[in-house]
């Protein structure tokens, strides 16, 4: 376990003891509860009144309060550092990399349930901790394990859906076809269409998202299969997790590869809410569209090489490597290469060798490596060496946390998204009146 725990090391994620419940921000995200509370649906039931009420407060109260303010880069420069949405289920530290509802990766490694003594923890555990705030019991965990397989199955419509396309077609364009064709099992929209108050429309979201987070490993593992492998479909394992049974679907049973895939969803499931992926499935749930058209949607952003493709990118840029200067290849050899990709136009990022060089390009404020830069790597070390499939991966992990925050948006009322843009003209007019 110390292989897979190095992750966050050399990620440059500092850890802070979970049990300092002072440095965590409050006690109350760290409750732990009761076994018998093996519903996740009534423990979101008892939380939203009391977050609907914290809302309202924020808003009467410090409604009109500056949280900064705008500048032209910022508008010319993708909203970078603009704040400017609310995402309840995670936050991106700047020092200590994403946190969990106020935990970093090491603390979930250290308080959540996990499949096996030390081992990783259970993306179960974390999507009870990004609904409720709480860190669930190793009970809870194993009764939303049993209640996401009784939601895995997959109408046969949707592998006909699939089947349509050429088996050429990217890894990512089956799988959002699949997830498009799970749509007209919508809760949601049919519970929208017949009529139901503004105050109920989480409960439809809910199921919506456990319903889709539950599908999408079958959906996902059918186009793997059906792209690399025999196109016949591994039935899920009632005894296993869900990561597991994902692994195991895809036709990877090794007690490492488990482990792995627990990791991979777990730090692959939120990161923040301005992301092109996250902020995209708010954006279109906005709309009040329902969950599926929000995540196909986000899955089309992730689908961006600027986005969701980076593990791909960076296991192939590797191989690049080792294909032009051959495994034993050099420092020097290593940062010509290094520069010779960056001048082509495509960023990379390689532990010891490109830090320096992104420094030293002048654009990049923190250079150190992300968990993309190591994701890749490690599937095709343990057998998974299709990198075109990787997003797909990346996709079916995200879905816990935009699921998440979809239900939460619908539970808080948050309102439809409506920034307003200006052109060219009109900045530089207003930036003549400011300068006059």
């Amino acid at each position: 376990m110390a292989f897979f725990r190095g992750l966050t090391a050399v990620s440059r994620i500092r850890s802070r003891v979970a049990q300092e419940a002072t440095a965590l921000g409050g006690v109350r995200w760290l409750q732990m509860q009761s076994a018998s509370d093996l519903d996740l649906k009534s423990q979101l039931q008892e939380l939203i009144p009391e977050q609907q009420d914290r809302l309202k407060k924020l808003k009467s109260e410090h409604g009109k309060v500056q949280l900064g303010n705008i500048t032209v880069d910022m508008v010319l420069g993708g909203m970078r550092g603009m704040i400017g949405m609310l995402w309840e289920t995670s936050l991106l530290d700047p020092e200590e990399g994403i946190r969990f509802r106020g935990l970093s990766i090491p603390e979930c490694q250290k308080v959540l349930p996990t499949a096996i003594k030390g081992g990783e923890p259970l993306p179960e555990g974390l999507l009870w901790l990004l609904l409720t705030g709480k860190v669930p019991t190793k009970e809870q965990v194993d009764a939303l394990s049993k209640e996401l397989v009784t939601r895995s199955s997959v109408p046969g419509h949707v592998y006909k859906a699939i089947d349509a396309l050429p088996v050429t077609a990217h890894p990512m364009t089956q799988f959002t076809t699949g997830v498009m064709a799970l749509q007209v099992e919508s809760e949601f929209q049919k519970a929208y269409d017949k009529g139901m108050p503004k105050s109920k429309f989480w409960e439809p979201t809910y199921e919506d998202c456990l319903n889709l987070i539950a599908r999408l490993p079958p959906v996902a593992s059918y186009v793997y299969r059906r792209i690399f492998k025999d196109g016949k479909t591994v039935a899920a394992d009632n005894a296993l997790d869900y990561a597991a049974n994902f692994s195991h679907m895809l036709g990877f049973d090794d007690p490492k590869m488990l482990e792995l895939m627990r990791l991979y969803v777990t730090i692959h499931t939120d990161h923040e809410g301005g992301n092109v992926s996250a902020h995209t499935g708010h954006l279109v749930g906005s709309a009040l569209s329902d969950p599926y058209l929000s995540f196909a949607a986000a899955l089309n952003g992730l689908a961006g090489p600027l986005h969701g493709l980076a593990n791909q990118e960076v296991l192939l840029w590797i191989k690049s490597v080792i294909g032009e200067t051959g495994s034993d290849v050099t420092t020097d050899q290593l940062k010509e290469y290094v520069w010779k990709t960056l001048k082509s136009g495509k960023v990379s990022k390689l532990y010891e060798v490109v830090p320096p060089i992104l420094t030293e390009l002048g654009k990049v404020k923190n250079p150190w490596p992300n968990v993309d830069a190591h994701s890749g790597v490690l599937l095709n070390h343990f057998g998974l060496s299709e990198a075109r499939y990787y997003t797909v991966l990346f996709g079916v992990s995200r879905s816990i946390g935009i699921g998440s925050q979809l239900i939460w948006d619908r539970a808080l009322g948050l309102p439809l998204e409506r920034p307003k843009s200006v052109t060219m003209e009109w900045l530089e007019n207003y930036c003549k009146k400011a300068a006059a």
